[in-house]
């Protein structure tokens, strides 16, 4: 999963991006308020997390400009302003969650995972990726105009790519969406699950959709 860093801080933003690094995230880090709207408002991230005093537009202002051109991401303000008409005006805007420096990265870690899990996912009934259809409502997926033979879990595991296609996802988050858990990091059934799902969409075809990055996860899309 992408999250966006708007800090101009230098030690702060090393520190909370190399912690979530570790962590499996893909982290990106605007140091500068122009630049940190940009990317939030071109890149698909799946959270942001905003400084309020930067360089040459505040915190206040990119979330306002988020949320008036429908952005949704999730937005935690992480702040050395903390009073209370402070975070109520952060809240206010649109942010999502106010957390206040200094902090425990344990807990920013927290609220992080907490509104991910709450964030939806892109809606839609049909998804398609080059010749590849998914049907969400009719439980169909089809390639080539050929039915695609899935158990409920390669449906659902194939749902999730569609869903979030062109973007990485690593195989915590895949085994948290499909099985509802993590599993360890020695453990495979991902991997397997995977393995399974191109034999059926890619293998029979020219054009393999389903890649691998290595390090990271799984993504699908036309290449």
């Amino acid at each position: 999963m992408r999250i966006l860093i708007v800090e101009d801080n230098k030690m702060t933003s090393s520190y909370v991006s190399k912690g979530l690094a570790e962590k499996g995230f893909i982290v990106d880090v605007a140091e500068n308020g122009e630049e940190g709207l940009h990317l939030a408002t071109t890149e698909p991230y799946d959270l942001v997390i905003l400084d309020v005093m930067l360089p040459r537009k505040s915190g206040w202002s990119i979330v306002k400009d988020l949320r008036s051109q429908n952005k949704e991401t999730p937005v935690i303000f992480l702040t050395a302003r903390d009073a209370v008409c402070d975070r109520i005006k952060g809240l206010d805007l649109g942010a999502d969650d106010y957390l206040v420096k200094p902090f425990a990265f344990s807990e920013l870690l927290a609220r992080i995972r907490s509104l991910l899990r709450r964030a939806p996912l892109r809606q839609s009934d049909v998804f398609c990726v080059a010749d590849l259809e998914i049907d969400i409502t009719r439980h169909k997926a089809t390639r080539s105009g050929r039915p695609l033979d899935l158990t409920p879990k390669e449906f659902l595991l194939l749902e999730l790519l569609a869903r979030r296609t062109t973007e990485v996802l690593s195989k915590n988050y895949i085994a948290g969406q499909v099985w509802g858990i993590l599993f360890d990091s020695d453990s495979n059934p991902v991997e397997v699950a995977v393995g399974r799902l191109r034999k059926k969409v890619d293998d029979p075809f020219a054009v393999s959709l389903i890649h691998t990055v290595r390090g990271v996860g799984y993504v699908l899309e036309q290449r």
